[in-house]
């Protein structure tokens, strides 16, 4: 019950403030007749405004959230943030956002840029860690829904714009300190800093934080030989995320020659640990050494940095026409030492017996950068308005892995040194030319935008002494239309085709034994791209001045989707097995041949598997969002939000029909804001709910399910410069549980044959961050 004493704290006072607020709420206006809110940036919501979503002015469906909508719960990261936006799920550890899942789908899905420009990263599937960028550093947050054609095609799912703090759209600067208390008595600290004023004849914005990174969890599995079958073994697990982000970005704009030049860019460094101590029982409850199976230690050293930089140079002539040329570069280095390390014990003898000492040291380097240049010209052609370019990238992908294994057969002798290790090491590399033409027009009521891009790309991919050279090429259609109905109502309705590059491990062709069971994988450097066509239909209508409510429906449908699929190759166990019955064979009949009767078939029930372009798939939802004050209610000081998304789709393979791996049945968001003006104060409660996830591959399923998240906030202001907040989040202790269906064979798995079962719940406890801020 301790560990709860904060958070029942906190919920008093905010009973306490809700007491207050409801005395106040009708006269707060008379109460401080010459307060004006202040919505710049350089206050940083010391006056205390509630900031609401607001309508986009693109023809395209976006939906914009500024930092202020987000800031009362002090979001530690763009992951924090995207928590509470429509549609966006995440299948992480407990407390950890970084793959970000638009529509619910894979992070490979969904295209996340930085100031507009695409962002390399270190996952397989192409996604970028959100979680990577601190808040502090962000100006906006945008969620692009529909593709058009001067944006880059690959986003099936739809894109995230992280827009940075602009040199001139932020004035002062404000200092932010705070420290985080997580409920195994860890305290880290926070700290950022901004300033912005004029420089070299332009203005500059310039901005460092600093933010402690931690993460106690605890997890329990629980092993049977199938659902509600006989028990087999018990695992105790505790799992530690340590580390720190620090960031410097910088902003410069000033006006040269007949143009404007903006640079910008943005640096983050990650150092992060990852400690994890397991212990293996054969007995449901007993921590006893006599029901003791192995014990486990594994700890992970990573070094991230992140750099984006981009500038662009834009000329305004007098005719109304527009010239600009855009450069971007973007860079992700990672270095991680993996040391995992197990004593195992032998459940034949009882109590289990000493076996063996085990070791793995893995060494991984990724280096992976992407260049790009960008011109573009927009005139009028009559009534509408027309816009064309040519963007180029350069991207490469460089990954080393040293892997080394040791052992020892002598109880309480240490491991022989690590000093052998088998090496793999691969390159990719992708050119692309993309051009695009597009049309656009506004009227008082009907505003449209239509445009064909042509994406070109030379793929290289070398691995293992290997070189394969793949060209695509595929035009990429859209089209928007936004009818203003009134001032209150808009109809929106978009089509647009979208494609997905494959990950990059199903790219090499690196044979990976025991991949899928008893099945090995290798890549398959000939995949063509997924294919989508989609459709976005939206409806929003304002409330008041500051209120929207919005509705949207889409749909996508996917070609060439790319699964596992069967070579016909035996697998290295079947092979091994196959070995072991032709020589238990010969030992049988000495001098025997292939032709003699008897004599072993090979049979195998395990495969060598590769990724194809084999599937076909739809995605469909409903996604509802509001955010509006009460001031209908006569409650102008209180703000509420909420959006709900309800997700499906669809996927036929070998085992049938399923939905996409992972895809959330629904995310819920829902939260108000309370703003007390007589007390320069505010108070707010957020909640969040991700529905039930599925994910089914070749010999293994899982279902995952998610507690619910409930976060609050208390903020204190001291005029117009000063302001303290406490947040409380995971205040439900909430959990993680994943059931696992585990498979040998591709035919165990359509027979229900298991090799085995297991449940796994991982908790976290209760998270308090004070942090203050000063302003000028």
């Amino acid at each position: 019950m301790k560990k709860h004493v904060l958070a029942l704290a906190l919920l008093q006072a905010l009973s306490g403030f809700a007491a207050s607020g409801a005395v106040l709420a009708g006269g707060s206006a008379e109460a401080q007749p010459d307060a004006a809110p202040v919505t710049e940036l350089d206050k940083v919501l010391v006056t205390g405004e509630i900031t609401y979503r607001d309508r986009a002015d693109e023809i395209a469906p976006v939906l914009a959230y500024d930092l202020e909508f987000f800031q009362r719960f002090e979001p530690r990261t763009v992951g924090d943030m995207l928590k509470r936006v429509p549609s966006v799920a995440f299948v992480s550890d407990v407390l950890e956002y970084d793959g970000a899942r638009l529509r619910g789908l894979d992070p490979g899905y969904t295209q996340i840029l930085i100031n507009g420009k695409k962002v390399p990263g270190g996952g397989d599937d192409r996604s970028f860690f959100v979680d990577r960028i601190p808040a502090e550093v962000v100006e906006r947050i945008e969620i692009v829904r529909s593709a058009s054609a001067n944006r880059s095609g690959d986003a099936v799912a739809g894109a995230i714009n992280i827009v940075l703090r602009d040199a001139y759209e932020f004035d002062g600067g404000y200092l932010r300190a705070g420290v985080s208390h997580f409920d195994d008595g860890e305290n880290k600290p926070t700290a950022a800093a901004v300033a912005s004023g004029e420089f070299a004849g332009g203005r500059l914005l310039a901005g460092v934080s600093h933010q402690g990174r931690y993460n106690p969890k605890s997890k329990l599995s629980l092993r049977y030989d199938e659902p509600r079958g006989a028990f087999d073994n018990r695992e105790d697990q505790s799992d530690v995320r340590d580390g720190t982000d620090d960031s410097l970005n910088l902003s410069y704009a000033r006006e040269i020659g007949a143009g404007k030049l903006n640079l910008s860019g943005l640096y983050v460094r990650t150092d992060r640990s990852e400690t994890e101590h397991s212990l293996e029982y054969n007995d449901r409850r007993s921590t006893a050494r006599d029901n003791l199976l192995s014990l486990n230690d594994q700890v992970a050293a990573i070094r991230q940095h992140n750099i984006a930089v981009k500038g662009d140079y834009r000329i305004d002539h007098a005719d109304g026409a527009r010239t600009a040329l855009d450069f971007s570069y973007a860079r992700m280095k990672d270095a991680t030492r993996d040391v995992e390390q197990e004593i195992g014990y032998d459940d034949e003898d009882t109590p289990p017996s000493f076996d063996e000492s085990e070791g793995a040291l893995q060494l991984s380097r990724l280096r992976d950068s992407e260049r790009g240049i960008s011109l573009s010209h927009a005139r009028s052609a009559g009534a509408a308005r027309m816009e064309f370019g040519l963007d180029y990238s350069d991207k490469r992908r460089d990954f080393r892995l040293d892997l080394s294994e040791v052992d020892t057969d002598e109880e309480g002798a240490p491991l022989p040194p690590y000093v052998e290790f088998d090496t793999s090491a691969s390159r990719i590399r992708e050119r692309r030319a993309d051009p695009y033409l597009m049309f656009s027009g506004k009227g008082r009521a009907l505003s449209w935008e239509a445009g064909l891009r042509y994406e070109t790309t030379r793929s290289e991919v070398g691995a293992g002494g290997e070189r394969h050279t793949r060209d695509y090429k595929l035009p990429l259609p859209s089209a928007h239309l936004r009818w203003d109905l009134g001032d209150a109502d808009r109809l929106s309705f978009s089509v647009a085709r979208t494609v997905r590059r494959p990950n990059f491990n199903y790219l090499l062709p690196v044979l990976l034994e025991g991949e899928y069971g008893d099945n090995d994988f290798v890549g398959n450097p000939r995949l063509s791209l997924e294919k989508a066509w989609g459709v976005d239909l939206g409806f929003e209508h304002r409330l008041g001045r500051h209120g929207v409510v919005g509705v949207n429906l889409f749909y996508r449908d996917v070609t060439d989707l790319i699964e596992i699929s069967n070579t016909g190759a035996a697998s290295a166990t079947a092979l091994e097995d196959f070995e072991d019955e032709v020589a238990e064979f010969l030992e049988e009949n000495p001098g025997a041949t292939p032709a003699t009767p008897g004599y072993p078939v090979l049979d195998p029930d395990s495969f060598v598997y590769t990724a194809s372009n084999v599937g076909d798939g739809q995605v469909y939802g409903v996604e509802f969002d509001l955010s509006t004050p009460l001031t209908a209610l006569n409650l102008p000081d209180t703000g509420v939000f909420l959006n709900y998304s309800w997700l499906d789709s669809r996927v036929r393979d070998t085992l049938g029909r399923r939905r996409f791996n992972d895809q959330a049945r629904s995310v819920l968001n829902v939260g108000f804001i309370q703003d007390l003006p007589g007390l320069q104060a505010s108070f707010g409660v957020s909640y969040r709910r991700q529905g039930q996830a599925l994910s089914r591959v070749l010999a293994e399923e899982v279902e995952t399910r998610y507690g619910a998240d409930l976060e609050t906030f208390i903020e204190k202001r001291f005029g117009t410069q000063w302001s303290v907040r406490l947040t409380g989040t995971n205040l439900l202790d909430a959990s993680k549980d994943e059931y696992f269906h585990k498979f040998d064979t591709l035919d165990d798995q359509l027979g229900r044959d298991y090799d085995e079962y297991e449940i796994e719940r991982e908790k976290a406890g209760p998270v308090y961050q004070l942090v203050a801020r000063y302003a000028w």
